[in-house]
């Protein structure tokens, strides 16, 4: 009863956890896994067999195939780049349900491209491309919907089922790789092809799904369709529209959006980019987003999902299959910790605990694992490694162990917070534009960062990159403690409130000095909802 008051449960009614609530949240946060599944699978591709035979990767000097085998693995990230672009354009348009129908058919058709290029890497590229276009849309219309439809007591939860869904797509992709090298010939293209279809029957089944799930309610007044999101809001908590609980909602979303228009009536697209930049509490929004973007992927998580196998070689996992079957652990321990994090802890302990926790985790691990390289000689790990004995050997299962524990931290830290926050902090005009913008950072950040790491690794040892996002990891704390507020319990339009605050008090003390809207006002106060038609 402690846990069900804590998350705010009590007083909200009993028909708002209904299905027709998780088969929406269901559909939308399963668009998660299109960024992982790629992730997960196009390292492994490049290094098949088949794919080699199929194409001439390995032709020219060691740069020339270096950089053809790095085009075609980050092709999807450029493309995300301009489809998360693309995402604020429709989202505003034509809705959050229509976007992702869009972009379903931009991922399934660019890897159906993919799998029928028979030798051709200009038409593999084109297809990734193409599909990054889908992709990328899918990390701003997935979290945009959640946090839109999502009760306000389970909005972290619910919302980080799109963050879980990433690396529900790595295992999958991780165990596909796997199972296809073992078991299928590598004179065989279904070797690679199998693997890559996942994506396209991921897109077909959620492209179906689309449409049985309503329009957001959030959109659909912000549009002037008053009585359609009455009926889709009432659909979604499963109450009837003079409901005390849909009244509040419905006067808090109407609040926001009359206010807003207010301030900037006639707003153009400039317009609104000129309002994100130079109203304070906007920026203060925006700097929350990319710093999270920025400091998440440099904290070493990111590195080690995609170069997973060659951290493992150099802690002592030489054969390929035991490499592979070590990344496949890695993959259902980030998938199953992103779970747990969202229903059980997000919304518990509060997005600034949460994220506080998770990268002392990182912090911890990744340290542990970077002195571990700097005490055991490279040969003594790899080339010898039944010479390692007594403290040694158990030093190299605990930094294995690491890499594991740094999994939990993030996906307790970082990778529930930079979609949770990016989703639920912008006012509702705002939201398309500043989610489209902070994850064109994120992926062109993380473009830089998976051509950066391997010449890092290089150039500081593997040693002195794991110090280095130790240190990453070190800022982030400082920069958690001054700058990111509690957010957890809050209406989104309550957010405006917050943000109005001084700079330097939103984040130490924005939960203590901030009311957080019209929530707490009695029934009595609360007018029926009238359908209100605007011309």
């Amino acid at each position: 009863m402690v846990l069900f008051n804590r998350l705010g449960l009590a007083d909200t009614p009993k028909e708002v956890f209904n299905y027709r609530l998780f088969w929406a949240v269901g559909v939308f946060g399963i668009l998660g896994a299109g960024r992982g599944i790629d992730e997960g699978l196009v390292g492994g591709m490049i290094t098949m067999q088949s794919f080699k035979e199929e194409f001439p990767l390995e032709m020219g000097s060691a740069e020339e195939v270096a950089n053809r085998e790095s085009n075609i693995t980050s092709m999807v990230q450029l493309g995300s780049i301009g489809g998360a672009l693309l995402a604020f354009l429709l989202c505003d348009r034509i809705g959050r349900v229509r976007s992702l129908q869009a972009l379903t058919l931009l991922w399934g058709l660019g890897f159906v491209i993919v799998i029928t290029s028979f030798g051709n890497i200009g038409q593999i590229l084109a297809g990734r491309l193409l599909a990054g276009l889908g992709v990328g849309m899918t990390t701003v219309v997935g979290p945009t919907y959640l946090a839109e439809v999502a009760p306000k007591a389970i909005r972290g939860m619910l919302t980080n089922i799109f963050a879980g869904a990433v690396y529900f797509g790595v295992m999958v992709a991780y165990f596909a790789n796997w199972g296809c090298s073992e078991n299928i010939s590598g004179s065989s293209r279904s070797q690679w092809v199998i693997p890559q279809s996942i994506h396209i029957m991921f897109a077909g089944v959620i492209f179906l799904a689309s449409w049985t799930v309503p329009e957001s309610p959030r959109f659909l007044v912000m549009k002037g369709k008053d009585e359609e999101a009455l009926t889709n809001l009432c659909t979604l908590r499963q109450l009837p529209m003079d409901h005390p609980s849909i009244t509040s909602e419905i006067l808090d979303v109407r609040d926001q959006l009359e206010r807003e228009q207010e301030s900037t009536r006639g707003s153009s697209f400039y317009g609104k980019l000129k309002e994100l930049f130079t109203v304070p509490a906007n920026r203060y929004r925006l700097m929350l987003g990319v710093m999270s973007q920025l400091l998440g992927q440099w904290s070493g998580a990111s590195a080690i999902t995609i170069y997973a196998t060659s951290f493992f070689a150099a802690l002592g996992k030489t054969g390929r299959s035991e490499q592979l079957f070590a990344t496949c652990i890695l993959g259902v321990v980030k998938f199953c910790s992103a779970y747990i994090c969202a229903f059980f802890l997000v919304d518990f302990f509060g997005r600034r605990r949460s994220l506080y926790t998770g990268i002392m985790l990182q912090t911890v691990s990744i340290c542990y694992i970077a002195i571990y390289l700097a005490k055991i000689p490279a040969s003594a790990r790899v080339d010898d490694t039944s010479g390692i004995t007594g403290s040694a050997k158990r030093a190299g299962i605990g930094a294995i162990a690491a890499i594991y524990l740094s999994g939990f931290g993030w996906a307790m830290g970082w990778n529930s917070f930079q979609y949770l926050v990016n989703a639920e902090i912008y006012p509702s005009r705002l939201r398309a534009i500043g989610s489209s913008l902070v994850m064109c950072i994120h992926f062109a950040n993380q473009f830089g960062n998976t051509k950066a790491v391997p010449s890092m690794v290089i150039a500081m040892t593997n040693y002195g990159f794991f110090f280095f996002c130790t240190a990453v990891c070190v800022l982030g704390l400082l920069w958690v403690w001054f700058f990111v507020p509690e957010t957890a319990g809050r209406s989104l339009e309550s957010m405006d409130a917050l943000f109005a605050l001084p700079w330097h008090q939103i984040g130490r003390h924005g939960k203590d000095l901030s009311p957080v809207g019209i929530d707490g006002l009695n029934e009595d106060d609360l007018e029926k909802p009238n359908v209100i038609h605007r011309e």
